[in-house]
């Protein structure tokens, strides 16, 4: 698991004009960097909005430094996602609600070379889907509802996150555990206490005036309640 807190800034909050730039707005160094840029795809079917598509994300893959992790909010998963990792997206995230066969689409993902994410809205209960994530590499909790940026924190999700943690100390589990939605500097801390690896961030990255001290900040903040777990 990640020796300090990861950060990934989704671009939903992000100048969908200039894409490219706000990329390398959080593609500095040390602190400042982004371990993973956070991409949204809603197909306004699964979730009631749209954004973007494999086009998009494939343009993206070719201008980003930072590793790409694409939460797939999309119908038919087992059909689509498959693409998104061949196209060299890090990590490729699925809806366990959206998805006919998760564990293999597992596989699919893995074998076309990115590393598998299963997602959970705030009221798809975890253990459903306990033995199904052995099989994948990152857990995201949802902690709004999909389909829109700007969400209040959903703190009653974080029971999900820290019988996760659990599973994943006591060697049971082996995956990232992340969380998207409504994290900020009031909402980081929580999370981090519940056993957070990768925290994505929003408004909170991309609504500063210097999106890479922001996520450092947030780094910061995360690390620090993090320790007392």
């Amino acid at each position: 698991m990640p020796n300090r807190p990861l950060i990934a800034p989704s671009i939903l909050s992000a100048d969908f004009a200039r894409l490219g730039e706000e990329i390398a707005a959080v593609a500095g160094s040390g602190d400042t960097r982004a371990d993973w840029v956070h991409v949204d795809v809603m197909d306004a079917h699964f979730v009631p909005n749209l954004t973007l598509g494999l086009p998009v994300v494939q343009s993206l893959l070719k201008v980003s430094e930072v590793p790409i992790d694409c939460h797939l909010m999309i119908e038919d998963p087992d059909r689509w996602a498959p693409g998104y990792a061949e196209a060299g997206a890090y990590n490729v995230t699925v809806h366990a609600e959206a998805a006919a066969d998760p564990v293999m689409l597992a596989k699919n993902l893995r074998a076309a070379g990115a590393k598998a994410g299963l997602s959970l809205k705030p009221g798809t209960p975890f253990e459903d889907y306990a033995e199904v994530l052995k099989h994948y590499d990152t857990l995201l909790v949802m902690s709004v509802e999909p389909g829109f940026g700007g969400q209040s924190f959903i703190a009653d999700v974080l029971a999900k996150v820290r019988t996760a943690r659990r599973l994943v100390d006591t060697g049971h589990l082996n995956v990232v555990v992340e969380i998207d939605g409504g994290i900020n500097a009031d909402t980081i801390e929580q999370a981090a206490e519940a056993g957070v690896d990768c925290f994505v961030a929003g408004s909170a990255v991309y609504g500063a005036a210097d999106p890479g001290r922001a996520l450092a900040a947030l780094r910061e903040q995360a690390a620090r309640a993090g320790a007392g777990r």
